[in-house]
């Protein structure tokens, strides 16, 4: 954690007094915001931390006038940047005032960024509109911006597009247009949720070095509470639009006296793992013997020819029942390759994988068919996996009925499922998007259960969900595990979440298992450098959860 900043003197770059910012009619509350107050000073690092829903992202958008009015407005309250209203500003002042003095790093940059203008065009765009710099002084800034955020081989990364660089790279180019100009605010909306630990301490790491150099303040969104211990000087926690608690770090994270902020903070996963469980004795249910599986060479006018990639090179393993062996490794290294090979949703190119001893890899088409009954998966987005055409009751029954089960009977299973994973039963005749992230999991999950398998293949389930959620989906596995016997192949790139579900980890690097162990005994003791690089980049790894509240304090 960063020392706060110095006391009393300063002027803040950023105030909000009384905000309020109404929803349309309809919504589940009037207001987003209701009367929140905050400050970010000069050189400060404040995180605004809440579920989804809180208002986080519409905080983000008062402040940069870029709300989706005119259904949600801001209606009360006052927003002062550098001592100006920004209020009484006009819509051209804003637009010189956004991207000069003021800047928002976004969520997803692929989204964010221009697909058809490269990298350095992107940048250049922010230096037009600002400033009077000749095109060579221009192209000097950018490769010194693309510089300064360590983008290896920044010329070559200048003539690429956005989707010719890792995602990485892609946050590392928005932080550089953001800072083109070196504001005095800069926004980050969940700049590391999507990324590796190892990038995602990088970014963090980058953004506290340029703000120190900068000596700007930064507005940190986030519900990672790793993230807030890394990097935070001051945090602000919301509740469904209400500001319920804010103060320096170190008593946030340690001494927290709102009951949604303890309720937070005790869902945040332990980085130490429970006592290991013992399945020398279990059958192996999935095993996997070198199993390989390469990208073919491809290329284009753009990119040129690329190079073949061994997603998946000599891996194997062995899965018990009962067991959680969890895949672990950052972006690249061939986790979701292995799950997807494993299911046969590719096709690897050699090797062996056994599912009750019988080859999967090489199955015919009806063979395949009946032990898909035996091995299921549950996919990352939950909301892209489920047709929005289909009822609830029918995407679960649908593949019982497609195995030739009677379709009333298949529904009422699946009712049965939706109680077993802790939906309503009036859950059964809604459509997916009715519901939020956690509960598409649920549903994603009883689909995966409906046909009673050995193996379930959980690909990233909770990386997409507050924290508080995935605590529960991940209870509810470990529930469903021990009540239904079942086993789980559990591809993560969280840590924390690997600590707390999984009794082995296998780490991948570059398409290959670096190492393999009980999960205490790998995170106690990693032997590989590439495993002890990956634990030593977990944000907030030295900062601890309490678990008891000094309400004396």
């Amino acid at each position: 954690m960063n020392e706060a900043p110095g006391p009393g003197n300063q002027t803040p770059i950023l105030e909000i007094e009384d905000l309020r910012v109404e929803l349309p009619r309809g919504s589940d509350r009037p207001y987003a915001l209701d009367g929140i107050s905050l400050k970010v000073n000069p050189g400060e690092i404040l995180c605004l931390v809440g579920e989804s829903g809180s208002g986080k992202s519409l905080a983000a958008g008062a402040v940069m006038r870029l709300l989706p009015g005119p259904q949600v407005r801001m209606t009360d309250g006052t927003i002062r940047f550098d001592g100006r209203d920004l209020s009484e500003l006009g819509e051209a002042e804003m637009r010189a005032l956004r991207g000069d003095r003021m800047a928002m790093i976004f969520q997803e940059p692929m989204t964010a960024l221009n697909p058809q203008k490269t990298v350095g065009w992107q940048i250049d765009e922010v230096l037009k509109l600002h400033t009077d710099l000749s095109r060579r002084a221009r192209r000097a800034r950018a490769l010194e911006m693309l510089e300064r955020v360590h983008i290896p081989d920044p010329p070559s990364a200048l003539n690429a597009y956005p989707h010719q660089v890792s995602g990485g790279q892609r946050q590392r180019v928005m932080i550089a247009m953001a800072l083109a100009m070196s504001p005095l605010l800069v926004i980050a909306d969940e700049p590391t949720t999507a990324l590796d630990v190892t990038t995602q301490l990088q970014i963090l790491r980058l953004i506290r070095e340029l703000q120190k150099d900068e000596g700007s303040g930064i507005l940190f969104i986030t519900h990672d509470f790793g993230v807030v211990a890394e990097i935070a000087d001051r945090v602000a926690v919301l509740r469904r639009g209400e500001l319920v608690e804010q103060g320096p770090a170190e008593e946030i994270l340690n001494r927290p006296r709102h009951e949604y902020t303890r309720a937070l903070i005790a869902a945040v996963p332990g980085l130490r793992p429970p006592p290991p469980r013992d399945f020398s004795d279990a059958p192996v249910v999935l095993r996997a013997e070198k199993m390989l599986k390469t990208f073919k060479a491809r290329g284009g006018l753009l990119s040129g020819r690329r190079k073949a990639v061994p997603a998946v090179n000599e891996v194997s393993f062995d899965l018990r029942r009962g067991e959680t062996l969890g895949v672990v490794g950052e972006s690249g290294s061939g986790k979701t390759t292995v799950s997807r090979c494993v299911t046969r949703l590719l096709e690897a190119d050699g090797g062996k994988a056994e599912l009750g001893g019988r080859d999967i890899l090489h199955a015919d088409a009806r063979t395949l068919r009946a032990m898909r009954s035996e091995i299921q998966m549950v996919f990352q987005d939950a909301m892209a996996s489920l047709n929005p055409r289909k009822r609830v009751v029918d995407l679960i029954a649908q593949g019982p009925i497609t195995h030739g089960m009677n379709p009333a009977l298949a529904r009422e299973k699946a009712r049965e499922l939706l109680a077993l994973v802790e939906l309503s039963p009036a859950a059964a005749e809604r459509y997916p998007h009715e519901f939020s992230g956690g509960q598409r999991q649920r549903i994603g999950i009883a689909r995966a259960l409906a046909l009673e398998p050995k193996v379930i293949v959980a690909d990233e389930p909770v990386s997409a969900l507050d924290v508080s959620v995935q605590a529960q989906v991940l209870k509810l596995l470990t529930d469903l595990r021990a009540r239904l016997d079942l086993s789980l192949l559990f591809v993560t790139h969280d840590l924390r979440v690997a600590a707390q579900i999984c009794d082995r980890v296998a780490v991948m690097e570059k398409g290959r298992i670096v190492e393999m162990g009980v999960t205490a005994e790998l995170f106690a003791d990693p032997q590989h450098p590439y495993t002890r690089n990956l634990l030593r980049s977990i944000p907030g790894r030295d900062w601890t959860p309490p678990t008891q509240w000094d309400d004396a304090a």
